[in-house]
Formats: C-alpha cells, structure tokens, sequence
C-alpha cells in the first residue's frame, strides 16, 4: 500500500495535513454538474482516500451545485478528527451549468452558511475566495478584493470560518487579503507546463503559506509532453505520476489535491507520494514548462 506519508506534511492554519489530498470537483456529473452516474462509486472514492491517509479535502458548494458536499458528509460524517475540509465561495452555478460570480457580502455570508449546513460542520477549517474574472468567470481579473475579503473575515471573527485563502488570485491581491486577515493558503493554476505562478510560489513558501496547485494534471485537456512520457517510462510510473512528484518536488508549501471519480485512479494519483526524482530527473522536467 502506498505510504503518502512519504512526500511530507505542511501546516494548513492550525492544522498539519499529509502533502498528498484529494480534490473532490470530479464527484459529479460531467463538467461538474448535476449528480454522478454512480453515488456509490464516489462515496467508495471518498472512503478509500481517507483509508489511504488523507486528511485534506478540496470541496465547494457550487459543485453539482450541492451535490459534492452532500456525498461528502454521507460518507464521512462523523468526520476523522484529523480531516481538513476546504471549500470556496465567491461563484454560483447558472441552470445551464455555466460559472457565474456571486461576490456579494450576502452572496458569501450565504455560501459559507451552505457548505456549514450542507457538510454538517459548525465551522469551515478553511475558505477560499474565488476570484472570478473573464467572461466565463475562469480568467484572472486585477480587481480589487477588499470588499469580499473584509465580509469572509467577519465571519471569521464570528467563529464560522477558522482558516482564510484565496483562488485564482494575482499577487496583489493576494497581498490586499493579507493586509485585512491571515492567509493560510493560495489555490491558483499551477503544474509542470503552467508555471506563472513559480516566482509567487517560492514567495509563500518563505512566509509559510500553503501553495494548492488546481488542475495539477492539467485540467480538462491533460498534460502532454515528450519528455514527460520518456521519463515516466523510464522510472516505470505515469506521466501523471510523474508531473504530481515534481509538484512535490518543486516547493515544501505545495499541498496536492488532484481529482478523480474512480478508486483505481485515486490509487495511482497517490502512488505518487512514493515517486523519487533525482536532481537530473527534476532538471530535465523542468525545461518542460515556462
């Protein structure tokens, strides 16, 4: 059995977490939407993470809508005491599936309340402002997020969140967040070929900020690359295992959380906690991205 415990912990607020967790976005119908074909095959995902040592859960109430919390808490409510869940605010899901913002102070005092209730938690361990921008909501925008921010900290300061972060956020958002609360983690796009964020990275790290990669494995168009696949082969792992054990490699502050709906994956996806790259390994990657 793998031993996740092998690629590390880091402090996630009060907590410390294994480096390895697992995004829950994929425990839906397709592009994250309605309820899965299989609820049974998504709460055995859910199960066997945990079994396997995870004990940090990405989540948000705007998946499905509602649907992925409420898996969540049926198959593992009461929860492990070392479980912590994270979830994001700050979007909303339109009849037809698309992603629209919901920045409002009501807006997020009412989707912290959600996940509270639909996870059946009294507090959130952590929550993440999703910052919206683009015409669809899934581009970076260099608007000011005091407003959001200040809302999440009240409910902060009112004992209904523990812990705040931010997502998709440029660095001077990130810095307005810290001036108004603390900021335990930063989630942004980030992998092996998409690398915009490797000076920010480093920067979090120094001040002990956790660092959580979305789409690790690429996203909805999954990584691909010469390199990457000569040297999977060569170690004898995936080109996705690899890309994960180079994120770990990458940053001590980088926690993983990549997703999947099927317990065979979910294994593989953890194997890579195991994976040793050595220096000339990590060398050859990273002439990948950029």
């Amino acid at each position: 059995m793998t031993n996740i415990a092998a690629a590390g912990t880091f402090r996630l607020g009060d907590r410390t977490v294994n480096r390895m967790g697992y995004g829950a976005m994929q425990l839906t119908g397709p592009h994250v939407f309605g309820p899965p074909k299989d609820r049974a095959a998504a709460i055995a995902v859910l199960r066997e993470a945990i079994a396997a040592g995870v004990n940090h859960i990405d989540t948000s109430d705007y998946y499905g809508p509602y649907v992925v919390n409420e898996i969540i808490r049926e198959a593992l409510h009461p929860y492990p005491r070392d479980l912590t869940i994270v979830t994001k605010v700050g979007a909303r899901r339109g009849d037809d599936g698309s992603w629209l913002p919901a920045q409002s102070a009501a807006d997020l005092t009412a989707a912290v309340h959600d996940n509270l209730r639909r996870l059946g938690l009294e507090a959130m361990d952590v929550v993440n402002f999703r910052v919206m921008g683009g015409r669809d909501g899934m581009g970076k925008s260099e608007d000011s997020i005091a407003g959001q921010f200040t809302a999440l900290a009240k409910l902060r300061e009112q004992g209904l969140v523990r812990h705040l972060g931010v997502s998709n956020a440029t660095a001077a958002q990130i810095a307005e967040a810290r001036a108004i609360a603390p900021v335990v983690c930063v989630q942004n796009f980030y992998n092996l070929v998409h690398r915009e964020d490797d000076a920010m990275v480093d920067e979090l790290a120094q001040d002990e900020i956790a660092y959580v990669p979305f789409f690790p494995l690429g996203g909805f168009s999954p990584l691909q690359s010469d390199t990457l696949s000569a040297m999977a082969k060569d170690v004898g792992a995936t080109p996705m295992q690899v890309a994960l054990a180079w994120l770990l490699k990458r940053a001590p502050n980088i926690l993983l959380i990549p997703g999947t709906s099927s317990v065979k994956h979910l294994r593989e996806n953890l194997a890579a906690a195991d994976l040793q790259l050595s220096g000339e390994m990590v060398a050859r990657l990273n002439t990948i991205g950029g």
